[in-house]
């Protein structure tokens, strides 16, 4: 099969997407700082934050953040080391394990999200028209819906 090239104002879009993505993120990054979270670590957090009972199964949790099992015990030592996260064995079924954000985890993520919602304001969203965001929202949620359709193994 012959490969179907970018066009200009295809090749413009993915270039600006590439070249703005990594900026965008140490930016988001450096909002977090004064508070000593990573994205990965406040995007723990707020998943944990926003879950029932503040605790997700870990492979429920490994799904949603795109990682590996071990990726995701990674991800998670640090914030066990500092008493924001715990993992617990499931009462009814020992091959299940519960990430839970413990109260200073929470007061962490509350204390830090005031200035990320600044940080994504002040580097995203007030860059953009209302008509962009909707039509940014649009576009991440048509490559969300494409990238759930792939099997994992090809992406």
């Amino acid at each position: 099969m012959a490969t179907k090239w970018l066009s200009p104002a295809e090749m413009r879009a993915w270039r600006a997407y590439i070249e703005t993505t990594y900026q965008l993120q140490a930016a988001l990054e450096h909002g977090l700082s004064p508070h000593q979270l990573s994205l990965g670590d406040y995007e723990v957090l707020m998943l944990l934050s926003e879950a029932s009972e503040g605790q997700v199964r870990m492979c429920d949790l490994s799904e949603r953040l795109n990682l590996s099992p071990s990726g995701l015990t990674r991800r998670l030592d640090g914030l066990v080391k500092a008493g924001y996260v715990s993992r617990a064995q499931c009462t009814n079924d020992r091959r299940v394990t519960f990430a839970y954000i413990t109260p200073p985890g929470l007061a962490a993520f509350k204390a830090a999200v005031a200035d990320h919602v600044r940080s994504v304001r002040t580097h995203l969203i007030d860059r953009l028209t209302p008509a962009q965001i909707e039509v940014l929202g649009d576009i991440f949620a048509a490559v969300g819906a494409g990238l759930a359709e792939t099997p994992k193994r090809t992406r």
